[in-house]
């Protein structure tokens, strides 16, 4: 699937919800289905800069595709980093770089987060979309 395919997918999903409660309740779902970060990768180097919250989040190379795995002490930030690796592991990092983050406006969490968490997720994009850049590099 293209991370379009899958924003539309996240977008579909959110759309079904009547109200933000039944939303921040599926996003407390979703961050128990996330790939969640090996021990080893649980350090300050993994730790985004940014968050209210601790979140770590880890990225390799696998078959021209960014594998991310992560993991949140707060609940909800969980659900917010698992909306974005969803969006975005095992995707090619061009990909990744080129895509927008359109969706996130679209089911409404921007406008539904604090500032200090709508700051995390800008965080967490820009971190996401960091280790696209470099391993874009190394295939370049």
């Amino acid at each position: 699937m293209t991370i379009q395919d899958i924003q539309n997918d996240i977008i579909d999903e959110f759309s079904m919800f009547e109200d933000w409660e039944e939303r921040y309740q599926y996003m407390i779902d979703l961050g128990k289905t996330l790939p969640l970060i090996e021990t080893e990768y649980k350090t300050d180097d993994n730790l985004i800069k940014g968050c209210q919250s601790k979140v770590w989040v880890h990225a390799e190379m696998k078959d021209n595709a960014v594998i991310f795995t992560a993991d949140s002490d707060a609940i909800i930030t969980k659900g917010i980093i698992a909306i974005l690796i969803r969006s975005f592991s095992n995707q090619h990092p061009k990909d990744i770089l080129d895509a927008n983050t359109d969706f996130i406006d679209k089911i409404g969490l921007k406008e539904h987060l604090s500032p200090t968490r709508a700051n995390g997720l800008v965080s967490m994009i820009k971190q996401l979309k960091m280790y696209a850049i470099a391993y874009q590099t190394q295939l370049s």
